[in-house]
């Protein structure tokens, strides 16, 4: 899972040839810190074909507020620098990945 920042956002998302999940979290959010290993599982399973980002939103508001985040942890899914779909709430697996599948 790489880290990343408001300034580097564009480049390694919007820019990026391959889908992107965005994992927008902040150290402080317990469903995140719940979430996060399944995240790095998603990372590793779909590594090559899937790019995995994680944004702290309390260091980073600017992209947050941009994309009208309201809770998190927030997952976008970004497509060819679009974002193609959202999924808000520390989720399961299951549902994470099939909200992946129509991308991949």
């Amino acid at each position: 899972m790489i880290v990343v920042s408001d300034a580097t956002f564009k480049s390694e998302v919007l820019d990026s040839n391959i889908v992107v999940l965005v994992f927008l979290n902040a150290p402080w959010c317990g469903p995140g810190k719940m979430v996060t290993p399944v995240v790095k599982e998603i990372a590793l399973q779909y590594y090559g074909c899937l790019k995995v980002v994680e944004i702290n939103t309390d260091e980073n508001p600017l992209t947050a507020s941009h994309y009208k985040v309201r809770s998190i942890p927030t997952f976008m899914i970004f497509m060819k620098g679009k974002k193609v779909d959202t999924v808000v709430g520390a989720v399961p697996k299951n549902a994470l990945i099939n909200s992946l599948s129509k991308y991949l």
